[in-house]
């Protein structure tokens, strides 16, 4: 399979990294998001992106116009996809949304177009049967900060076909990742599988009273070396996808403290609209958070 027309569809956290990466290595690469206003905002933060290219890459220029030149934006699903090879989903991480967002594309994109799914948490076979091709569905999963943390998961479900799968994993390398093959469906994939039960913990230790957010990061970056702690990271996976990952956790199980957690980010962060670093606020402020500090872990 040769891919050469990619459409994201979602452009938040995580869509208008992949869209911005996926054009900077030559695809051609159509936008999509539920209306124009919201796209406004995605080419904003192409800008940010931009600049940040240039200073951890290298970017020229003459890289960056080529790169912006090559995306497309709609609020129009089935122009989005008539000419797409390959769509990756990156919508909100909501069985519901996820599920209406496949039904309708199903009904609109091209027999060839092969669809990904960005999903963090959730598993490609709760999806398959409503893309209406599930031969032709896997999971391609990025680490945020997709042009450093260059990891793309490629994780099928029991029906993907070995050539899509493939496929996915030669794609995934040629937009400048490093293809890592997950052979059975597991939620959270590799990365998450580790990095969530540390956010959880974490979180845990702060709503349970035992240390404030400063101390926990520290002891976390401390004692591994590891370069930020968990709130750090939290921040930049985004508050919103913390609390909806927490609240599924906490319906499933009836966890208190699980519960006690989401409690906690809705009161404290989500309705005071502190998102994280997208928003310049969240368990730090940006653009200089306190862990950045040099005397911090002193």
């Amino acid at each position: 399979m040769n891919f050469k027309n990619v459409t994201v569809a979602g452009s938040g956290v995580l869509g208008y990294q992949i869209a911005f990466q996926t054009a900077f290595h030559g695809f051609n690469v159509t936008v999509y998001d539920i209306n124009d206003e919201v796209l406004e905002k995605a080419k904003t933060k192409f800008q940010i992106l931009s600049e940040a290219f240039k200073k951890d890459l290298g970017a020229t220029q003459e890289q960056l116009d080529a790169t912006k030149s090559r995306l497309s934006y709609h609020s129009d699903l089935a122009e989005a996809v008539k000419d797409a090879d390959l769509l990756i989903e990156a919508v909100p991480e909501n069985p519901q949304i996820k599920i209406d967002f496949y039904q309708k594309l199903a009904k609109v994109a091209p027999e060839k177009t092969v669809f990904a799914t960005n999903s963090s948490t959730l598993l490609p076979s709760q999806f398959a049967e409503f893309t209406g091709r599930p031969e032709k569905f896997v999971a391609l999963h990025f680490a945020n900060e997709i042009w450093k943390h260059n990891t793309g998961e490629v994780m099928r479900h029991p029906g993907t076909s070995d050539e899509v799968f493939e496929s996915l994993l030669v794609f995934a390398k040629e937009i400048g990742m490093v293809p890592l093959a997950i052979h059975k469906e597991q939620p959270g994939y590799i990365v998450n599988s580790l990095l969530v039960p540390l956010l959880g913990a974490g979180l845990g230790l702060l709503v349970n009273g035992i240390a404030d957010v400063e101390t926990i990061d520290k002891t976390w970056m401390v004692a591994t070396g590891a370069p930020v702690g968990p709130f750090g990271i939290l921040d930049v996976v985004g508050v919103t996808t913390a609390y909806n990952i927490n609240k599924m956790a906490a319906e499933a199980t009836k966890d208190p403290v699980k519960q006690k957690v989401v409690e906690y980010l809705k009161e404290n962060f989500i309705d005071k609209g502190k998102l994280g670093i997208a928003t310049g606020e969240g368990f730090y402020t940006y653009p200089d958070p306190a862990y950045k500090d040099k005397d911090f872990l002193k």
